[in-house]
């Protein structure tokens, strides 16, 4: 199994959910977080101020898969969130080892 954390855009959550649904993933974890990479935030000007915005609003989105449709996962959100501008955001797998459904205590893919 595999847990992919993707940051993207918050605008592009809706595409990237439904390109996820399409290929038959349903399950996921979404939040807003804030951060900044190569970017480096912007300055705005607010009220004849100007000031940096350092940390830029983003979406958070977890979700873990089957081995076999990892790849196709993440294809489907490098589709679905790229802009071609900078601060499209990252995609990070890593392997999980155990997956517990707490209601039913099933293991493994069928917690999935």
């Amino acid at each position: 199994m595999k847990k992919i954390e993707a940051i993207i855009k918050p605008f592009k959550l809706e595409e990237v959910k439904d390109a996820l649904a399409a290929i038959g993933i349903e399950g996921m974890t979404v939040t807003e977080v804030k951060g900044f990479g190569r970017q480096k935030g912007h300055t705005e000007i607010y009220r004849g101020s100007e000031y940096t915005v350092d940390f830029l609003p983003k979406i958070k989105l977890e979700t873990v898969v089957t081995d076999d449709i990892s790849e196709q996962a993440v294809a489907a959100i490098i589709k679905a969130a790229k802009t071609g501008k900078i601060g499209d955001g990252k995609i990070f797998v890593t392997a999980v080892e155990q997956a517990v459904r707490i209601r039913t205590e099933e293991m493994g893919e069928k917690a999935v």
